[in-house]
């Protein structure tokens, strides 16, 4: 692990959410659902905990009955300069397809490129890459 990784609470779409963020962003998925660690708080087939690990690192996992659910409003997750620009675009592309509230990826005024997109679990990201 190299530093902060947000950790998902999501109302039951866990494994969805990380395996289409594995589809866009790359990497290996390692997912434990409630069976595997014995809870009986939920679903057996729900995720008790799940990692995404790659280029982009997540943690996600499926509430209990009574948690609060993912709820996001005021941050977005930046991934400035974190790939070579056209994994960049292919990555702000593919959040894109089913995304909503769109600021394009383009090339801005003073130099750089950058843009921002909600994907379909409502996660806004701002992707960008200097020249």
């Amino acid at each position: 692990m190299t530093g902060l990784t947000p950790y998902l609470a999501f109302d039951g779409t866990a494994r969805d959410a990380l395996t289409y963020y594995r589809d866009v962003f790359g990497g290996a998925l390692v997912l434990n659902t409630y069976e595997d660690f014995g809870r009986t708080d939920g679903p057996a087939e729900a995720i008790s905990h799940g990692m995404l690990q790659g280029p982009v690192e997540l943690f996600a996992s499926d509430v209990a009955a009574g948690e609060s659910a993912l709820k996001l409003d005021g941050i977005l997750f930046s991934l400035l300069g974190t790939a070579e620009p056209a994994v960049m675009e292919t990555w702000f592309a593919r959040l894109a397809e089913d995304g909503s509230d769109i600021d394009a990826l383009q090339q801005r005024s003073w130099g750089d490129h950058d843009g921002q997109v909600t994907d379909r679990f409502q996660i806004r990201w701002l992707i960008g890459y200097q020249g």
